[in-house]
């Protein structure tokens, strides 16, 4: 590593998804094997063949928030908003210098139900009555927008658009961007709220959903009779800062982000590499970013979707990159679902409550892993471990690939 690349901690984690709205009801679900995923409530389904998602419930999203903050931000944006704010409390930061303060919070489609509640206006009752707040209200970055204006950013502001692998993409370049000395602090994660009338539609047609009725069989990841994903919804927030200004102020140091690589597999719209090739690179990126060898990875937080094809091509990819030492493997989306563009910060979360309680979470209901694979995929029981270096693994549509891996935050602060 180049000597004067400067170290960046994470010092403040916030999440709402469908197993808890907070860092630790999120690990209190996953310790007691409490699944998110349930029946999809208040859509009209007749004619799908989809029935189940990750939800977050309505009640947990209005917290805090004025009845014209609830009727002119997008769901997306609101959850940002809450683990927003969750990350900068458990920080501490204060932002002495907003313009050396940034925000990058990802999502891979952004506000749906609004554009779908707009079209049906326009249908409805003409172009006279669409809402002013119809463009703000939908577009992408406006979650990193609405964040910085609750927070007083000043610095970077950017949303990131890659698929299911968003935010896994936003904390990466956040750390690059801390690293080479651009800001001192940054909130970088995802969110999604994709849970709608024509989300679910579309997904379905591309026959990527799984579409049986039993919420236990339903996110399978790795599981030899896994039938495709489970949409979710949700948002997760990290505050990443300067590992040196952190210390002077005496914050804790949740954890180090030390690598960060991605690819693209240039291949498919939606199919990924059969091979893993581009995952792979992904990874050995990350190694290579971090310093570190394969064996000195204690664990993989898989990106998992409980797809045929996804899943068969990571375990080809791990498999190529650990080619000695196995990490232990797991896919924590066999609770949540498939948060898109927000899965990979709210699995960020989860890989660093894992440091801190030396806990390999269980793939859920996962019972039957894929015949001949070396992977070592957790199932059954929670694995305890060592956990000193974790990856983080993404991978969306479009090819893109994205891993991080995070140390523990008790390391040397001399290093």
């Amino acid at each position: 590593m180049t000597e004067n690349r400067r170290r960046v901690a994470v010092t403040g984690m916030g999440i709402i998804c469908p197993v808890g709205n907070d860092p630790d009801q999120v690990w209190a679900s996953i310790l007691n094997k409490r699944c998110g995923i349930r029946t999809i409530e208040g859509l009209d389904l007749q004619g799908y063949k989809v029935s189940l998602a990750g939800l977050v419930r309505d009640e947990d999203i209005q917290t805090d928030f004025s009845k014209r903050e609830l009727k002119f931000n997008d769901r997306f944006v609101r959850m940002a908003r809450i683990a927003a704010r969750q990350a900068m409390v458990m920080s501490g930061f204060v932002p002495e210098q907003p313009e050396e303060f940034g925000v990058l919070i990802a999502s891979g489609i952004g506000g749906l139900s609004t554009i779908e509640k707009n079209h049906d206006t326009l249908q409805q009752r003409g172009p006279g009555r669409i809402s002013p707040y119809f463009i703000p209200m939908s577009l992408i970055n406006l979650a990193a927008g609405q964040v910085a204006i609750d927070v007083n950013a000043q610095g970077t502001v950017q949303a990131v658009v890659t698929a299911c692998a968003a935010s896994t993409n936003a904390i990466g370049e956040a750390f690059h961007r801390i690293r080479d000395g651009y800001e001192t602090a940054i909130l970088a994660g995802g969110c999604e709220a994709p849970v709608t009338a024509l989300g679910v539609a579309g997904f379905q047609s591309m026959k990527a959903l799984h579409t049986e009725n039993n919420p236990d069989r339903a996110s399978i990841p790795f599981d030899e009779e896994r039938s495709g994903f489970v949409m979710a919804e949700g948002a997760a927030v990290l505050l990443l800062e300067e590992y040196d200004h952190a210390r002077n102020r005496g914050a804790e140091i949740l954890a180090e982000v030390v690598g960060y690589g991605t690819t693209c597999d240039a291949f498919h719209i939606t199919a990924p590499h059969p091979e893993g090739k581009g995952a792979s690179r992904a990874m050995e990126k990350a190694l290579e970013d971090a310093g570190l060898e394969p064996d000195q990875v204690d664990c993989i937080n898989a990106h998992g979707t409980s797809t045929r094809l996804n899943d068969a091509a990571e375990m080809l990819a791990v498999q190529r990159v650990f080619t000695g030492h196995m990490p232990y493997m797991s896919s924590t989306k066999s609770y949540t679902g498939h948060m898109l563009g927000a899965s990979g910060a709210a699995e960020s979360v989860i890989c660093i409550e894992s440091m801190q309680h030396n806990l390999v979470p269980t793939t859920l209901n996962t019972r039957h892993t894929d015949s001949g694979t070396r992977c070592r995929i957790v199932t059954g029981n929670h694995q305890p471990a060592s956990l000193n270096y974790v990856m983080n693994n993404s991978f969306g549509f479009g090819g893109h690939n994205a891993s991080l891996i995070f140390a523990r935050g008790d390391r040397n602060a001399d290093l």
